[in-house]
């Protein structure tokens, strides 16, 4: 009630967009209908080794895309509850997180943190725990190593890019049943090296989601 709350009385001053195409909408609308009905749900099956299970809301495509640039730059706050929210029912819908104990996003190097100012992949985090009342613990996993971008490397390169990129801290995943998520995936590399260390660390299990996936992986 009181995000709803809060959210009508943003709407007043700072009335909500759609993040595609910017198109003034309700309050509590994540997009505008036309934008809504391109929208692809995202129906593949794809596996991160070591993973209970992935889910990932919408393809990766030109529909989406802009709500996916927004949410990176941080200049729409919809963008966020557009993505975070549709993520959120996705995964209590399927009802493969029932028992999740706590929800992780996938960490920034603190360089880039302190750059950009914000880790879309927390505020996605922060979204899906507000759906699904699951806590965020966002310091559970830290980036200790900066890397180049992975967008910028072939399949192969984006795996080497990330060994020993990722710490995380045994006294919080220890025994945990982990909900695991970031904003896009593409080949699975970042989800893969997280979930690794987090089963190292003692994790029960772990089950990564994303708002979205590209349909093809990246050569």
């Amino acid at each position: 009630m009181r995000y709803t709350l809060k959210r009508r009385l943003l709407h007043i001053f700072f009335p909500t967009r759609c993040p595609v195409c910017g198109e003034l909408i309700g309050a509590m609308d994540r997009f505008c209908s036309d934008c809504a009905d391109k929208l692809n749900i995202y129906k593949g099956s794809f596996t991160i080794e070591g993973a209970a299970g992935f889910t990932a809301a919408f393809d990766y495509d030109d529909n989406v895309k802009p709500a996916i640039f927004l949410l990176k730059d941080g200049t729409d706050g919809n963008a966020t509850y557009a993505l975070g929210s549709a993520l959120g029912e996705r995964l209590r819908s399927e009802g493969s997180v029932n028992n999740t104990d706590i929800i992780i996003p996938a960490p920034m190097y603190r360089r880039d943190v302190l750059r950009r100012s914000f880790n879309q992949s927390l505020l996605i985090a922060r979204e899906v725990s507000r759906v699904l009342g699951i806590p965020v613990e966002e310091k559970a996993v830290k980036k200790i190593k900066s890397t180049k971008a992975q967008k910028e490397l072939d399949r192969l390169s984006r795996s080497v890019n990330l060994r020993g990129a990722f710490s995380a801290d045994a006294e919080k995943v220890n025994g945990k049943h982990i909900l695991l998520i970031d904003d896009i995936c593409t080949t699975g590399s970042t989800l893969r090296e997280i979930t690794a260390e987090l089963s190292a660390k003692g994790a029960a299990s772990v089950h990564c989601a994303c708002c979205c996936k590209t349909r093809k992986q990246a050569p």
